[in-house]
């Protein structure tokens, strides 16, 4: 008997969270930033089914049955998004091989990851998660959305191409291992780059002749198949690189086979701004408050973005976390700005130039009706050291809220706070205090 009045409480329950998410909701009085249009004072924003269905200052009409919140004081802006991480433990290519096209990071991570709340008290909504680059192309990476999800496909999202991911790639020391099936060389790396992306071609001719004459039909190859998608332009190429030299010959590759690419990192891609301008190719720039690390990045500069900036390259910023931390994301656009970007291309960065390169700008990115209501609440302007994030909803739901302790531990706590093995360090922790 109470197993059915567990059971009937639970379905009351339940009905009545759907009734809510069919409620419209009403945020008022907050500054707004849509990005894609300028600033509200304020604003209102109304959601409803997980989407945006109206924006504006306070004239605007607010339906009867809905939710209101106050948020006045406050701003409001687009769900920040992250086009380089590798949260939720992806793995790629192995030590068999320098290309590994077939390796999907779909396969090895774990949604269920504490990462991810990590990414949402840092206002993050979406996600392109990376296999490592210590091979010149480690896989497929993953567009995911911060939904509560259990399996993947809870958590992924598909592009208006048709993919859920692009391809990643790498070139400079990071892949020169010179052991076995590695390159040692810069010269070798875009040489077996070329072999593997020949091959791509001429299987795209044998896909394209049996299109025709289904007897042609070459016999499936699980490495080639993406990369007939990369020739195709549906999946994008993000491609880790940092000295200007290693830049250029990215932007070489993918003229010389047609495919469409993302610069990550690009340390000293104020170097060569004009030269990346000139080939229309976005940069994904990682800025780091403690420079160093590797040779490669010792010209890395702050003022990168203000110079890509000012070459009109379309720029977006990156966490690649763990090497930052997924909740200062926007602390690493505030360093941009301070070294001379604009403040709204730097807000563009975070939220609509990151959706471009994904290829989900019809969805996110901006505060627009009809795209999802993706969307973050702060204490005050973006960029002030003082701001908090203290809310992230996610396609509608609350998915961060700094006032609820349980989340505001993900914001503040370190390492052992949101790493998966928090409960074995807890209890480890607990055994020693009790000896």
């Amino acid at each position: 008997m109470r197993k059915k009045l567990v059971a009937i409480a639970a379905a009351f329950f339940l009905c009545l969270q759907l009734s809510a998410q069919e409620q419209p909701m009403a945020f008022t009085g907050a500054l707004i930033y849509p990005i894609t249009g300028a600033p509200i004072e304020n604003g209102t924003l109304i959601v409803q089914k997980g989407k945006i269905i109206a924006i504006g200052d306070a004239s605007l009409k607010i339906p009867e049955n809905a939710i209101v919140t106050e948020v006045k004081g406050k701003v409001m802006m687009p769900g920040i998004i992250d086009t380089h991480s590798h949260l939720g433990g992806p793995e790629g290519g192995d030590n068999s091989a320098a290309l590994n096209p077939d390796a999907r990071a779909f396969d090895a991570i774990n949604p269920t990851s504490d990462g991810f709340k990590k990414a949402l008290a840092g206002g993050i909504t979406t996600i392109n998660i990376m296999p490592g680059s210590g091979h010149l192309m480690s896989g497929q990476t993953v567009y995911v959305k911060m939904r509560e999800g259990k399996v993947m496909e809870d958590i992924i999202i598909t592009n208006e191409k048709g993919v859920y991911g692009g391809m990643k790639m790498a070139n400079g020391t990071n892949p020169m291992r010179g052991t076995a099936g590695f390159p040692g060389t810069r010269a070798k790396s875009a040489a077996m780059v070329r072999e593997l992306f020949v091959k791509a071609q001429e299987y795209k001719k044998k896909l394209e002749a049996a299109a025709k004459d289904s007897t042609k039909m070459p016999e499936r190859d699980l490495r080639l198949e993406p990369l007939v998608e990369v020739l195709n332009g549906k999946r994008i190429v993000h491609f880790h690189t940092h000295k200007e030299n290693d830049i250029l010959t990215a932007i070489r590759l993918s003229k010389e086979f047609g495919f469409r690419v993302v610069l990550h990192h690009v340390s000293e891609g104020w170097k060569v701004a004009d030269e990346i301008a000139k080939a229309n190719v976005p940069c994904s720039v990682i800025v780091i408050d403690a420079p160093g690390g590797k040779l490669e990045a010792m010209d890395y500069s702050f003022t990168t973005g203000a110079v890509l900036e000012k070459a009109g390259v379309l720029t977006a910023f990156h966490t690649d976390d763990g090497i930052t931390d997924s909740r200062l994301l926007i602390r690493g656009a505030a360093l941009a700005v301070k070294s001379g970007m604009s403040k709204q291309k730097a807000l563009e960065a975070l939220t609509i130039a990151g959706a471009k390169m994904l290829d989900l700008s019809s969805r996110i990115g901006s505060l627009e009706i009809g795209k999802d209501a993706d969307f973050i609440i702060l204490s005050g302007d973006p960029f002030s050291v003082y701001t908090k994030v203290e809310q992230t909803w996610v396609e509608g739901k609350k998915r961060f809220d700094l006032s609820n302790p349980a989340d505001k531990a993900f914001a503040v706590g370190g390492y052992h706070v949101y790493s998966s093995d928090r409960a074995e360090f807890t209890h480890h922790h607990d055994d020693e205090e009790n000896q």
